[in-house]
């Protein structure tokens, strides 16, 4: 006979917490309704068919009740469990047998009260105590219903004695009616099931109840109208019973195993979505989980345990707390205590609890649940604890929960332990991804990921970039260490004004990167004024005090149609813009297209300069220098300009920062050099022995293959090293002296001269002057060109001549301009003058010309040419 679970239960969306429990007392208070209803019509046809079917028994058969009962007894626990999708629970039992049995043995009374003996005792001994009257109830309806049918084939049939049809009838008619009533139920409580479903099933129900039927009749008839039948008949039922147990392990392993994919594929997708959904904020962006997709996980473990609840208790991020997913009835309680004891058990096997046989730990926790019994099971990953699976009060009328229960539970609670540890995994490498580890904040991806939906929602939004000045001072002072302490604390610094949920990245170094929703003009710029100041206030590090300044830049949406709505690079390129131009004074800068049109040429100047030099635009001018006690020229030093068709003349100063930048000093310094030694070759061949100086840059001492394209391109054009002079800052050798050492005497050693630019603004250190390998110092123009009118810097100018010559160099003064600095540098001492006194850079036909005009030449039978300024 298939028997209606106690409670049918659907899958429950998930929703917020007050409605869904307001739907859940609503469905209970539907239920309620519905078991009085079928309880009250089971105790009204019940008497009439009494009625009707008056008592006819015997005092000496009163052994017949109780073999009933015993029989429907073992017939319910000889049953096959079938769930369905829906979440309704059925039994097919072997009730048919005697139910069909007492047709012919016991009146109407009898058989009832049996019927109702065995399964209220079932559900007791079960304590399943929530779902007696219900179940009272369908007891009722299914014998009253029975007899009924079997009397009107009776009066059809002109018959007051029973007989097979009208008792194979009424047999029928009671798994038909705890069919209907089961149906019913469902649409009570609102649960979805296809008609077709409820067809089919209930077709299979009929088909399995007159199998049942036949072969209890077929053996009550072979045995009453047989001697000794009843062995044949008993080894009839044997084999059938077998055949049902058989199927019902064919359908049990099938299902679970339907299930179980089912759950592995939820958790399979629901990882894929998480690791593909779009972050949202700086939190969501580590967690990557959506909490409705566990409830559908929660319901489906739910329907195929046939569970009256299944309570996942999960810890979504490796620090966060347990988060519980309920599907099923409602938690009597929403917060269960930390020490809870199903938190505390060891291993990951399942474990099977009932009330009435646990420890008081265990009992009080089922109590807490409003469980009599559970299975649960903790998932685990390398001991670690991920969560804990728990199922509470198997739906069906007659049975707990079984051996087949626990197996399945532990192979889903093995699947989601791992689907659970390789989210944590995805989630861990996720927020590695869009996370600066020094910090904690976001970085360059996790920024634009974060920012791009608010700044797409709301126009009046602003990036600032805040730059911290002193990391470069502090890494080459203290070291990397000590600098990033300082990046961590500013970090700090920042979150604490800007508040949790402003969006906050690092860039890079100390750079750093905020979004500001709902504020424009004014507003932005004084935000970005607290900014700085809270990040210029000095660092406490270790026993030091580092002081610090800040400066940003920012860039509202608002301000510029130019950019798609949620650009973040847009914003934060037009940022960084603006607060690299804070270096001309002011340490708090918004954006405006004029700063764009600055860096725009530069970009042109960086990607143009390849094919400059092709199309010869970029050339080499000469400055002469002369030796102040002979007045012949010694040298010239070559100076790069550019002649651009659209920016016209390009000052040094402009355009070589941005080549150095970008990584092509090397084809500049390779320009330079090769136009400068032709050039000498050139005088050479004419019997002139002038050498050049080119200048290196900082890039160029890093290079170590630079002596090599030095000596090859020297061997090009046969010019021997001493006619070629590099010239090169303090500031840029020291920058890296541990690679820059090494070549400058690679360099040396090849007869190479060397020699000091902008003496005495750099280091200007006699240590640092000691371990280069130099040749000659150059006084910075600046002291030279005050000379006249400031006793500090004729002081400086004579000590670096008598400083140079005590160290066996040359001196060359740079920025002579005027007759008196010339005589006051030659009374000193100095060797060489160099200055627009002189001459100004010359393009090379100039030079020639200026070299025809001012200088005598003088030739022998052997060509010895000497350069002497005309006086």
């Amino acid at each position: 006979m298939p028997d209606s679970d106690g409670r049918p239960d659907g899958p429950i969306p998930a929703a917020a917490a007050n409605a869904g429990g307001a739907e859940a007392r609503a469905d209970e208070r539907r239920f309620r309704v519905y078991t009085l209803t079928v309880f009250s019509v089971g105790v009204l046809t019940a008497v009439a068919v009494s009625l009707w079917l008056p008592f006819h028994g015997s005092a000496e058969l009163w052994w017949i009740g109780p073999v009933l009962a015993l029989s429907f007894l073992l017939a319910e626990q000889l049953g096959i469990n079938v769930d369905v999708r829906s979440g309704i629970s059925w039994t097919i039992s072997f009730t048919e047998i005697p139910l069909v049995i007492g047709f012919f043995v016991a009146p109407f009374e009898v058989v009832l009260a049996a019927h109702l003996v065995a399964g209220i005792s079932t559900l007791l001994v079960r304590r399943v105590s929530g779902r007696v009257l219900y179940n009272a109830g369908a007891f009722l309806l299914e014998i009253t219903s029975a007899f009924a049918v079997a009397g009107l084939v009776e009066r059809i049939m002109g018959t007051t004695e029973m007989t097979w049809p009208a008792a194979l009838a009424g047999t029928l008619t009671a798994p038909l009616t705890s069919t209907l009533l089961a149906l019913a139920a469902v649409r009570v409580l609102r649960r979805r099931m296809r008609i077709g479903t409820a067809l089919r099933l209930t077709g299979r129900i009929l088909v399995v109840g007159f199998v049942n039927a036949s072969v209890g009749l077929s053996g009550y008839l072979v045995i009453a109208g047989t001697a000794n039948a009843w062995p044949l008949v008993l080894a009839v039922f044997a084999g059938l019973s077998a055949l049902y147990w058989a199927y019902s392990d064919l359908l049990r392993e099938q299902r679970d195993m339907e299930a179980l994919s089912d759950v592995s594929l939820m958790v399979a997708r629901s990882g894929q979505q998480a690791a593909a959904r779009p972050a949202s904020g700086a939190d969501d962006l580590a967690a990557g989980v959506n909490v409705s997709e566990w409830q559908t996980i929660a319901e489906r473990i739910k329907d195929q345990l046939s569970a009256g609840r299944v309570v996942l208790r999960l810890r979504l991020e490796p620090t966060a707390d347990m988060r519980a997913v309920v599907a099923g009835e409602p938690m009597p309680t929403a917060d269960l205590p930390a020490d809870d004891p199903m938190l505390r058990l060891p291993g990951s096997h399942v474990r099977h609890f009932r009330i009435t046989e646990a420890n008081s730990d265990i009992a009080a926790g089922l109590l807490s649940r409003g469980a009599q019994e559970a299975l649960v099971v903790p998932l685990r990953s390398a001991n670690q604890l991920l969560g804990v699976v728990e199922a509470h009060d198997r739906l069906s009328r007659w049975r707990g929960f079984g051996k087949y229960d626990v197996q399945l539970l532990g192979t889903m609670a093995s699947h989601l332990a791992t689907a659970l540890d390789n989210r944590r995994l995805v989630a861990t490498l996720r927020h590695d991804a869009y996370h600066d580890p020094l910090t904690g904040l976001l970085n360059r991806p996790g920024f634009r990921q974060v920012a791009r939906e608010p700044l797409a929602e709301h126009p009046d939004s602003a990036v600032l970039r805040i730059d911290l000045d002193v990391f470069s001072a502090v890494s080459d002072a203290l070291g990397y260490a000590w600098a990033d302490r300082m990046v961590v604390a500013a970090g700090r610094r920042l979150r604490d004004a800007l508040g949790p949920d402003v969006p906050l990245a690092r860039l890079e170094g100390a750079s750093f990167a905020a979004l500001l929703t709902g504020v424009r003009g004014q507003d932005v710029h004084d935000v970005a004024d607290r900014l700085r100041a809270q990040l210029s206030v000095p660092y406490p590090v270790d026993r030091l005090t580092v002081e610090a300044n800040a400066m940003v830049g920012y860039a509202s949406a608002a301000d510029d149609d130019t950019l798609d709505p949620g650009d973040v690079d847009g914003l934060l390129q037009r940022a960084d813009v603006a607060v690299r131009a804070t270096r001309g004074g002011e340490e708090v800068r918004g954006y405006v297209p004029s700063m764009g049109q600055i860096f725009l040429r530069r970009f042109q100047m960086v990607t143009q300069f390849r094919q400059a030099i092709e199309e010869g635009q970029v050339s080499v001018h000469y400055q002469p220098k002369v030796s102040l006690p002979s007045k012949q020229v010694l040298g010239v030093e070559a100076l790069v300009r550019w002649q651009h068709p659209e920016f016209g003349r390009l000052d040094p100063d402009e355009f070589v920062p941005a080549v150095e930048a970008a990584g092509l000093v090397g084809v500049l310094t390779g320009f330079v050099l090769e136009q400068s030694l032709i050039r000498v070759r050139k005088w050479m061949d004419e019997g002139l022995r002038i050498s050049v100086a080119v200048n290196l840059s900082v890039r160029n001492l890093a290079d170590e293959d630079f002596p090599a394209k030095v000596v090859e391109v020297l061997r090009k054009f046969g010019v021997p090293p001493e006619l070629l002079t590099f010239e090169l800052t303090e500031s840029g050798v020291m920058a890296d002296p541990q690679k820059a050492l090494p070549i400058l005497r690679e360099l040396h050693g090849l007869g190479i001269v060397l020699a000091v630019d902008d003496f005495g603004t750099g280091y200007s250190s006699l240590a640092y002057l000691r371990q280069l390998p130099v040749d000659e110092v150059k006084i910075d123009k600046s002291f030279v060109l005050g000379m006249g009118t400031d006793l500090g810097d004729l002081a400086v100018v004579r000590s670096i001549v008598e400083l140079g010559h005590s160290l066996g160099l040359a001196v060359v003064a740079e920025g002579v301009e005027e007759d008196v600095a010339r005589d006051q540098l030659e009374a000193m001492g100095c060797d060489v003058a160099q200055g627009y006194l002189i001459s100004r850079p010359l393009a090379e036909d100039r030079l020639e010309a200026w070299l025809q005009a001012r200088t005598a030449r003088s030739t022998g039978r052997k060509m010895e040419t000497v350069l002497t300024l005309l006086t």
